[in-house]
């Protein structure tokens, strides 16, 4: 059996390579990044390090790395005789991946099994939104080629923190994981990969996932940074912060109780399982690397403005929520663009434009106001500086 996986970093040989590997997959990394793939192509073995308590070492064999920008030919061929095709590349990358896959679709034989693909990106529908741009990418091909894969829409998670200098192609990560997969579109042929979990219906485990594990990150790392903090663990060593995150896991807890009917006390649970998770002294991250992308993050369907978008429109509270808005209205990091772009934007529109601009929400949407407000806030607070 063979896998190509699309995104040779962290999270490709940490994560999704590592557990394609232990299901018995030979695993072709495709990335345009010169340098990573002569150095996963100059060793026979790398070493996924679990970090934090229970953590074990994974030894990872049996993978190549093909150069997507300077041999497309040979990626060609790699997805024409895979089996399974996943992503780990960012939402916005996705369209960039399509045309590569097209082109791995059209040269498989008609006797093939359907390819099945997976997006594994921290974003709902994520494999949907690649068929679309598969789809368009196929042009008037894509009705015969769409018919050769199945798409399988996914939940993943495990944190994967910035690396340490000289550790070659080594990843270190914290020992949970979690990847959910959607069974459905399968018809009965599941992919092989231990640790993973095929359910019916995915909407309440990626949701879930995005307004626990990725909302909570990212609140801990704006608020740590608001309070001067480095480090996501130490964050949350200072009671403001996990008052605050808590608060709003709190709010997005409540959500999904409403939209999925998930138990109140399991998601209790899961929200201190999270918590303990992030605060892993093991795993050396900072909140610059988790806060960075701050436009993303606050934007219609991401982490904060998503749930409490949900909340506001149930008649929810999304105090907390708007609260962490404000502080990732703070971020100022002059290596981050999209930081840059940020602080550019709140000193350049009104909070008016401001808020509609950048998270997608309408000025009669019943969150609209109290972002507005906080937009107002910073901007008057540049102004005092």
């Amino acid at each position: 059996m063979k896998a190509v996986h699309f995104g040779a970093g962290n999270i490709g040989r940490g994560f999704v390579g590592l557990l394609l590997h232990e299901g018995g997959y030979e695993v072709v990394f495709s990335d345009v990044a010169d340098a990573l793939v002569d150095a996963i192509n100059a060793v026979d073995e790398y070493t996924v390090h679990e970090a934090g308590p229970g953590g074990v070492d994974h030894v990872v064999t049996g993978f190549r790395a093909v150069n997507s920008r300077t041999d497309a030919e040979a990626l060609t061929r790699e997805i024409a005789t895979a089996d399974v095709v996943t992503t780990a590349v960012g939402p916005t990358v996705l369209r960039f991946v399509a045309p590569a896959i097209v082109a791995g679709l059209a040269a498989r034989t008609d006797d093939a099994a359907p390819l099945q693909i997976m997006a594994c990106e921290n974003a709902i529908g994520a494999t949907d939104l690649l068929r679309t741009e598969i789809e368009k990418a196929a042009g008037a091909d894509a009705g015969e080629l769409l018919a050769r894969a199945v798409f399988a829409n996914t939940a993943v998670d495990r944190i994967v923190p910035a690396q340490p200098a000289g550790g070659g192609v080594d990843v270190t990560v914290e020992p949970y994981f979690e990847w959910a997969i959607e069974s459905g579109p399968f018809g009965g042929n599941l992919p092989v990969i231990p640790g993973a979990h095929f359910v019916e219906d995915l909407a309440p485990f990626i949701e879930r996932k995005l307004f626990t594990v990725n909302t909570g990150h990212a609140a801990t790392a704006y608020f740590g940074a608001r309070a001067g903090v480095e480090r996501i663990s130490d964050a949350l060593a200072d009671p403001d912060v996990a008052a605050r995150v808590t608060a709003a896991l709190e709010e997005t807890s409540a959500v999904l109780v409403a939209e999925h009917g998930l138990d109140p006390a399991e998601l209790a649970t899961y929200r201190a399982t999270i918590l303990d998770r992030f605060r892993n002294p093991a795993l050396i991250d900072t909140v610059q690397r988790v806060g960075r992308q701050p436009l993303r993050k606050i934007s219609r369907h991401e982490r904060f403005i998503g749930p409490a978008a949900m909340a506001a429109e149930r008649g929810l509270p999304a105090d907390a929520l708007v609260a962490a808005v404000a502080a990732a209205l703070e971020f100022d990091d002059a290596d981050d663009e999209q930081s840059v772009d940020l602080q550019r934007l709140l000193r350049a529109e009104s909070a008016e434009s401001f808020t509609g601009l950048t998270t997608g929400l309408d000025p009669e949407h019943p969150l609209f106001a109290a972002v507005r407000d906080a937009v107002a806030a910073r901007q008057q607070s540049l102004r005092e500086s």
